[in-house]
Parts: structure tokens; C-alpha cells; sequence
């Protein structure tokens, strides 16, 4: 019975891995998309000693998210990673000349239009990304043998660049949302501006992906629609309903932490759709869980190291966030 419940802890724990890795990381890269809408000087300086002390310790959540889908369940990494390579390959790039970019836009200030290219350019593509793999995963990996059978590109389709665009949209809205808690003055103002248009369009992509992809696979359709499961899953677009009222709501009065919170539940209940739509696939529709897991020893092993490491990467999370809460500046952070 052990060896039966494991993968489903160990997906549980990667699900939140991956979840906490979106709230922590899809602001700093939401603030990287929106450099370009704001102004030059003080409120891109605002902007970016927002982020500046935590971007590096949010992507804490995507090398345990890796990590662990390589340690506990090698099937599907070798299935997921050669499906998506070219997208990995643009995340990781991205990523890595956006935090250089972060380094020398103080360093050489001369060069600073060219640094703050650097860093939407790098968010951008870091974010849709993310979303296109989302995307791929839903719609099919072509597996035979246990091992990826498709091509290059069969990752690229209509529907997964709707759902890198979603993505992308949505990690901007946190990233707005962000900059309303953390800074202040014409910046504020300016991020207040662009979280109302954010939200519209987040909403409109959450709803468009939700629409679609009940028509990826019969099996989507039958989890959502089908009775009696239909009355749970229709929770999901009524409590999304709730949190947008409540998101434009807190926007008029004014509210600084609230806007950000209904922000991180739209993207709580669009995971939840994510989970509904493929548990119990790995790779949907080929691998479960339980085929892609590894051996009973190796899973109970690495669970008696997670239960120590996941709370210290909690700790010391919570730790940075508290000793830089408040408003920032516009000096940058050396």
C-alpha cells in the first residue's frame, strides 16, 4: 500500500513545487515584461529593487521542480525534456541574460537601454516558454516504447502558443499587482493603470485556454462535464468569478495586498484546472504516476530529505521577504 501512495505524495509535493515556483517567480518575471510600459528613470528603478533581493531565491521552486521530476520520476523526464527541449532551451537562456542583465544594468549604466532590453526580452521569453510546455504537455506527447516518438517542433501548435500568450499575460498581471505592494508615487500609479487592462486580459486568455481544452481529448471533456464530477468541477469557473469581482473591486478602493492576492488565486485555480484535466497522467493520455515513478526505496529515501529541505526553503524564503518588505527605493542594490 506504501508503494502505491508514494507517487501520488511525491506529485503532490512536485505540484506544489511547481505552483510555489509560479507564485514566487512569475512576478519578478511579470515586472521584466512590463519594463518597456514603464518610465525610464525612477519607476524602472522602482521596478527593478523590487525584485532585485528575491528574483534569484524564487528559482529555488524550478530546480526542485526539475530535480525532483528527474530523482522521482525519470519516465516522464525523459519523456517531457526531449519533447520540449527547444523550450527549455529558450527558458533557461532567457532566464540566465536576464539575471546578467539585472547585475549590469547598474554596473554600466551607459549601456542601460540595453540591459533593460535584455531583461523583457529575457522574461518574455522565459514566460511563454513556460506556457507553450503547459500547452504541449496538454495536448499530447507522442509516446511509443516509453520513450518520445515525436518531432522537433511538435511541441508548437495553435493551442500552446495560446497558452504561452496566457501564461505571459498573466505573469504580467503579477508582476503589476507586485509593483502596487512594493512601490509608490507615479510608479504605483502607473502599475494601478496597467493591472486593470492585465486583469481584462488574463481573464479573457484563463477563459479561452478553459474553453479549449476540453476539446484537446474526450477523456478532458468527460472530467468536467460529466456528472456527478460536474458539481465539484464547476467550483473552479464560479470561484474564478468571485476572485475577479473581488480583484476589480479591491483595484477601485484602492487596496495594495489584496489585488496581488486575487492575482496568485486566479493562477491557484487555473493550476487546479491544469490537475483536474490530467491527473492521473504524467504524460497525459501514455504515462501515470505510478508508470513513471521510480523504485519504493528511492522514493522513500528522497522523501525523508524533502521533509527536512522544503521547510528550510520556506524558512529562508519567508526570512528574505520579511527583511526587504516595505517600500523601495530607487538605489540600486549592490
Amino acid at each position: 500500500m506504501a508503494s502505491f501512495d508514494l507517487p501520488t505524495i511525491w506529485a503532490a509535493i512536485l505540484c506544489f513545487a511547481v505552483f510555489a515556483y509560479v507564485v514566487m517567480d512569475g512576478f519578478d518575471l511579470g515586472v521584466g515584461i512590463l519594463f518597456p510600459a514603464l518610465s525610464p528613470g525612477e519607476e524602472k528603478d522602482q521596478a527593478i529593487n523590487s525584485i532585485a533581493p528575491v528574483w534569484d531565491g524564487n528559482e529555488t521552486w524550478l530546480v526542485m521542480g526539475g530535480g525532483g521530476l528527474l530523482a522521482v520520476f525519470p519516465l516522464a523526464y525523459s519523456i517531457i525534456l526531449p519533447a520540449t527541449y527547444p523550450l527549455m532551451i529558450a527558458m533557461l537562456l532567457g532566464l540566465v541574460f536576464r539575471g546578467a542583465a539585472f547585475e549590469f544594468r547598474w554596473r554600466d549604466p551607459r549601456h542601460r537601454p540595453l540591459w533593460d532590453l535584455v531583461i523583457t526580452v529575457g522574461s518574455t521569453v522565459a514566460a511563454v516558454a513556460q506556457g507553450i510546455t503547459i500547452g504541449a504537455l496538454l495536448q499530447g506527447i507522442q509516446v511509443e516504447n516509453n520513450a518520445y516518438a515525436g518531432g522537433w517542433l511538435d511541441w508548437l501548435s495553435p493551442f500552446s502558443c495560446l497558452t504561452g500568450i496566457a501564461v505571459a499575460v498573466g505573469y504580467s498581471l503579477l508582476g503589476a499587482t507586485w509593483l502596487i505592494i512594493k512601490t509608490e508615487g507615479s510608479c504605483q500609479r502607473h502599475a494601478r493603470r496597467l493591472a486593470f487592462r492585465l486583469g481584462l486580459l488574463t481573464v479573457l486568455a484563463l477563459g479561452a485556454v478553459s474553453a479549449a481544452t476540453p476539446f484537446l481529448y474526450y477523456e478532458y471533456w468527460r472530467r468536467w462535464f460529466e456528472m456527478p464530477q460536474v458539481l465539484l468541477t464547476a467550483q473552479v469557473p464560479l470561484l474564478v468569478a468571485i476572485c475577479t469581482g473581488l480583484f476589480f473591486w479591491s483595484l477601485r478602493k484602492g487596496r495594495e495586498v489584496l489585488p496581488f492576492l486575487m492575482a496568485l488565486a486566479l493562477f491557484l485555480l487555473g493550476f487546479i484546472g491544469l490537475c483536474i484535466s490530467i491527473f492521473p497522467y504524467m504524460v497525459p493520455r501514455s504515462i501515470t504516476i505510478w508508470d513513471a515513478a521510480a523504485p519504493h526505496s528511492s522514493q522513500l529515501f528522497m522523501l525523508v530529505g524533502a521533509v527536512f529541505i522544503i521547510p528550510l526553503i520556506l524558512a529562508y524564503t519567508g526570512w528574505a521577504y520579511w527583511v526587504f518588505r516595505g517600500k523601495v527605493g530607487t538605489e540600486g542594490y549592490h
